[in-house]
């Protein structure tokens, strides 16, 4: 049966880099490769088109809004949908292990961790490393589930992700969908993945002290959200063992 993944490029800003990401996209993996622009004031969209990627527009801005008019933009037209960033702060070769790691294990979430893989140096500030080991404790407090990272690159199947409702307008979404995952005992994993300073621009969110604190209270938010609010039954117990399993 042929593959029917989707692969959803957010962007903003990122003309100098979008085209050399869709370029090193590994040929085959995916069925549709969509780049949304959320409001960018370069030329992010018109040299997206040029690269063969289709683009989407989202001029409301928000990480989450990006994620989410893409996914309207898809439909039910896919089986499973990737997430990686528009910056080549990810690496795009990892799409293939994610991928095959997916088919492999009859997982519901893949998600690439740039504590299991390689961080170049200077590429994850002091204060996303600290966010970052704050909230999977957290995680891990609430319902048992040993996460390393948040990082952005991902691969959910389409009725997993049906599950969760989503909601997060902004860079909460990430945290939400495996805090979510996590209360719904979700069968998880975890791969090494690369990650890479920027090359070009700044980071809209770790780019600036303040721009990472409100990150950090946004993503402390939303995991008390995501405990507190309807989603789910399943116990936490249920979830570490479904994540546990990915680890052997």
């Amino acid at each position: 049966m042929p593959r029917n993944y989707a692969l959803i490029i957010p962007a903003l800003d990122e003309e100098d880099s979008v085209a050399d990401v869709l370029k090193a996209i590994p040929a085959g993996l995916f069925s549709e490769v969509l780049v949304v622009d959320n409001g960018s004031r370069d030329r992010t969209a018109e040299v997206a088109e040029q690269a063969g990627a289709r683009v989407v527009r989202e001029r409301r801005r928000g990480y989450g809004q990006a994620c989410q008019a893409g996914l309207r933009a898809l439909g039910n037209k896919f089986d499973a949908v990737a997430f990686i960033g528009a910056d080549l702060s990810d690496d795009p070769a990892d799409l293939t292990a994610l991928v095959c790691e997916y088919e492999a294990g009859g997982w519901d979430l893949v998600m690439g961790s740039r504590v299991l893989g390689h961080a170049e140096p200077g590429a994850l500030l002091p204060l996303q490393r600290f966010g970052n080991a704050l909230a999977t404790q957290l995680i891990r407090w609430i319902w048992d589930v040993r996460f390393t990272d948040l990082g952005p690159l991902r691969l959910i199947r389409r009725e997993a992700l049906g599950r969760l409702g989503l909601r997060d307008p902004d860079f909460g979404w990430t945290v939400e969908m495996q805090a979510k995952a996590a209360r719904l005992a979700l069968r998880m994993k975890e791969i090494p993945a690369s990650y890479r300073s920027r090359r070009v621009g700044k980071s809209k969110i770790s780019g600036t002290f303040g721009g990472s604190v409100r990150a950090g209270w946004k993503i402390l938010w939303t995991i008390y959200r995501s405990w507190r609010g309807p989603t789910g039954t399943r116990s936490g117990a249920d979830a570490s063992r479904a994540l546990d399993a990915g680890k052997n």
